[in-house]
């Protein structure tokens, strides 16, 4: 079943004087061919996040629902930086590790998502991935994979081994090489960048990347302006191109107001 994309929005005034305004919505659902939902997701400012977990019996689940859990303890606590994000997961692994159902050595989750924060005064993303769910960006009508996949066919594609193309259905497809579970506890990679007025990110468990090519990302992020209709748009491709594993989907959009700028020619954006 699915939850809901309800469109939730943020403003952040700069000490420049610009004004950033956030809007996102974020849907799972378990899909056409799996019984239970491993999937999670966070969208709550200034963390979006998305867990693919994996592991048998309820493994996965737990793996991925106590990641999220650890990290929006993190940012009720009103800091989300690597060291507060390194500190939750150490804690998730612990979870992990200790639940009953957990025993399995390939229990863990994925991890992959994307922070606000503010350094030197100006405003900045840091984009975070662990595994290969992903983090995608729309900027001025280009979409890119901000995350690198950490996965056997990733690595075979680095190493000049398997072209990209080669890389759809390979036997390895699903195989991961790091995640956060009972045998590992490594950082995330992380990478930073400026935020630009315009900017699109899609943020997903692999059960999107399975049913939509980017291209099929992009057109749907194109045929729907809002990120609830964007949402929903991907999520329902996804189901009817096959659902065959849980999809998970977070939009978020960047409204950048330069200071001194007239805004009021713009709709008005609700805020929570």
């Amino acid at each position: 079943m699915s939850q809901g994309s309800a469109a939730h929005t943020h403003e952040v005034a700069l000490a420049s004087g610009d004004t950033v305004i956030l809007s996102w919505a974020g849907a799972t659902d378990t899909g056409r061919r799996r019984e239970s939902n491993q999937d999670s997701l966070l969208a709550e400012f200034p963390l979006f996040v998305v867990a693919d977990g994996m592991g048998g019996h309820a493994g996965g689940e737990i793996a991925s629902q106590r990641t999220i859990a650890r990290l929006q303890e993190a940012v009720g606590a009103g800091e989300v930086s690597p060291a507060t994000i390194e500190s939750a997961l150490l804690a998730a692994v612990q979870d992990i590790t200790s639940h009953p159902d957990t025993t399995d050595e390939g229990t863990g989750t994925t991890l992959t998502g994307v922070f606000f924060t503010v350094i030197d005064d100006d405003a900045h993303w840091v984009s975070l991935n662990i595994g290969d769910s992903r983090v995608y960006l729309l900027r001025d009508g280009a979409l890119s994979q901000v995350t690198t996949d950490h996965s056997v066919v990733q690595e075979l594609i680095t190493a000049g081994r398997l072209s990209p193309e080669e890389a759809e259905g390979h036997p390895y497809s699903n195989v991961i090489t790091r995640a956060v579970g009972v045998s590992e506890a490594l950082p995330p990679d992380y990478r930073e960048f400026a935020v630009h007025d315009g900017d699109r990110f899609v943020i997903c468990s692999d059960g999107l990347t399975k049913e939509l090519t980017d291209y099929g990302i992009q057109h749907f992020l194109g045929l729907n302006p809002t990120p609830d209709a964007a949402v929903d748009a991907m999520l329902g491709a996804a189901l009817e191109n096959g659902g065959r594993d849980n999809v998970t989907i977070i939009v978020v959009d960047v409204r950048r107001i330069p200071a001194g700028s007239d805004s009021s020619s713009t709709a008005p954006i609700p805020v929570d």
